[in-house]
């Protein structure tokens, strides 16, 4: 005969679940089916005992109150969905006993948030977690757990900074999201800063209505206000963007300026016929691999003498900006070099936004963008081993 043990206490009936699954035990639904009941028996026990307790307090004290019904209450565990009924007195209402619960199964917001930050939809939320949770959760239900990141979405955008970059890397990137117009692209202005001991972090972004030199201004003086105030920056790395040039000297006027080589790249490939595309990049490399600044702009020259006949535009787009591509030759070394001359590190991490976000199309608001881009950018400075306050995605 098997043996049988009375469970009275939800933490004991999971260690012993678990203990059972290590030994290979096999669970089916039946299971969830008898330990939805177990728990229900538990759970409106305990809130009978406390309606008992508060009415022989009540007793004591000479002050008049009775039992008034009950009402429905729902609770969600990893076993699924529970109908209770919460018994109450004209005063008082067991539902702490509910909330206590509640609190034990937090675990499970989690397990929603990580499935919405790593791309699912809100209504694809409820189906991948149905098999574990017995049950399908409504997208309305995972949209308001989503809006639990609100809070650390305005806390990370507010913390204080500090001068512990040596070098600033600043592009702005456009996603697109929903209006009752269609689609509409806006850009995110976004900073990375490159630490002393070699790790990438995102110091923060912004979403913005235009790469405009206002809004670039407004998102540096932020940067500024909070401490990164420069002291300790190097070279400010950015993709060539005229409203970024223009912000750059109000708010940050004494650092240099290297200017993105993919960025300057891919621009003078678009002034070039495609059958030649190979041969301009392979000299622009030339100039971007050189050992040493003289020879550079050694390797500079022969471009514009190869190609100055044939793409006058290209070879303009070069020079104009020479002095502003080479400043990344103050490092002596080519790896030294690699890692700051282009804002690369910024177009990974979105990347990996977009991977994520794929199965959604576009972001359906504002604030929806907000809280991935939070989640996607926090969880990458997680995985560079850089320390942040915001624990929520650190293992999405």
């Amino acid at each position: 005969m098997p043996q049988r043990a009375t469970i009275e206490s939800l933490p004991r009936a999971f260690r012993m679940m678990k203990a059972m699954r290590a030994e290979g035990v096999e669970w089916g639904e039946d299971y969830r089916q008898a330990a939805r009941a177990a728990l229900k028996g538990v759970i409106e026990g305990q809130m009978a005992a406390g309606i008992d307790r508060h009415l022989e307090a009540m007793a004591a004290r000479g002050e008049a109150d009775r039992r008034n019904g009950s009402y429905c209450r729902w609770l969600l565990s990893e076993l699924g969905q529970i109908e209770l009924a919460v018994p109450r007195t004209r005063t008082f209402s067991a539902l702490k006993v509910v909330r206590a619960y509640a609190r034990r199964a937090a675990h499970i917001d989690r397990m929603i948030l990580a499935c919405f930050v790593l791309g699912l939809s809100t209504r694809k939320v409820g189906i991948a977690l149905a098999p574990v949770l017995g049950y399908r959760l409504s997208a309305a239900t995972v949209s308001r757990v989503a809006k639990t990141l609100d809070a650390a979405v305005a806390a990370f955008h507010a913390r204080p900074l500090a001068d512990r970059y040596k070098v600033l890397m600043l592009d702005g990137v456009v996603l697109s999201r929903k209006t009752g117009a269609g689609a509409l692209k806006r850009p995110v202005l976004v900073a990375l800063g490159l630490r002393a001991d070699g790790k990438k972090e995102i110091v923060d972004y912004r979403l913005a209505p235009a790469e405009s030199a206002a809004q670039w201004e407004l998102f540096l003086n932020d940067l500024y206000r909070r401490g990164l105030t420069g002291q300790g920056l190097e070279m400010i790395c950015t993709d060539g963007g005229s409203g970024l040039l223009a912000a750059l000297p109000v708010v940050y006027p004494a650092i240099p300026v290297q200017r993105c080589w993919a960025h300057k790249i891919r621009n003078i490939l678009d002034k070039v016929r495609k059958p030649d595309r190979d041969a301009v990049k392979c000299g622009l490399h030339a100039v971007m691999n050189a050992a040493t600044l003289p020879k550079a702009r050694a390797a500079a020259r022969r471009f514009a003498d190869r190609w100055e006949a044939a793409y006058a535009n290209a070879v303009a787009c070069l020079r104009n900006d020479l002095d502003e591509l080479l400043t990344c030759f103050r490092y002596k070394t080519l790896e030294e070099r690699k890692r700051v001359r282009t804002t690369n590190a910024i177009e990974r991490r979105f990347r990996e936004v977009r991977r994520r976000t794929r199965p959604m199309g576009v972001f359906q608001d504002r604030t929806s963008m907000d809280r991935i881009l939070f989640a996607v950018f926090t969880h990458e400075n997680a995985t560079q081993g850089v320390p942040t306050l915001f624990s929520l995605t650190q293992t999405f």
